[in-house]
């Protein structure tokens, strides 16, 4: 199995015919981590989705070796079915392995919730089952925009102990966030107003 990477190589985004960064070169590699910081509006969220392929750099080159899976302000999760069967769906999708929705639930503390709606959940709660959907998903590089948005305490270290073990599996993870996210180690990437 090909080792999971991440590489930026000179990357520019533009946004709406506005310059948001250019320049942009990092690598990330197995067991990495970077976190994304700079003020509202500087392309934090816009290097997430050109990492994940939605967004094309205006310049520069971006490598992907590995499946991804990104977790951002939308939870992609059918907010007709249940929990259980809403990420049931996307494991499917993802080819992921029996008992890996359960693990991801029971990663953020979700079980009791399976057989709920996705639409009766609470902020909170949408934004743990988009985390357990990444973790269903066995996609080695995870891109995790603002995960602690909602969160509480017992549930932003649930997010950091499956930080941690995904890392210590080979995973990658590069995240945006304007919170502490217990990647101490990770390389910073700063953004500023342009």
């Amino acid at each position: 199995m090909t080792r999971p990477a991440l590489a930026f190589e000179k990357v520019v985004c533009l946004r709406g015919g506005r310059l948001l960064f250019e320049g942009m070169s990092f690598a990330l590699g197995s067991g990495d981590a970077a976190l994304v910081i700079g003020p509202n509006g500087v392309g934090k969220s816009s290097l997430l989705r050109l990492a994940a392929g939605l967004l094309a750099p205006a310049a520069g080159d971006i490598r992907r070796e590995g499946r991804l899976s990104l977790a951002d302000e939308n939870a992609a999760l059918d907010r007709h079915l249940t929990l259980s069967h809403a990420l049931a769906f996307w494991a499917r999708l993802d080819g992921s392995a029996p008992g890996d929705v359960e693990k991801g639930l029971t990663a953020m503390d979700l079980m009791h919730l399976g057989q709920v709606p996705v639409r009766m959940l609470s902020t909170g709660q949408r934004k743990r089952a988009t985390l357990a959907r990444v973790m269903a998903s066995k996609a080695p590089i995870w891109l995790l925009d603002e995960p602690a948005n909602g969160l509480d305490t017992a549930s932003l270290e649930r997010l950091e102990a499956a930080m941690a073990a995904h890392r210590m599996g080979g995973g990658i993870v590069l995240a945006a966030s304007h919170q502490p996210l217990g990647l101490a180690d990770a390389r910073m990437i700063a953004l500023a107003a342009s």
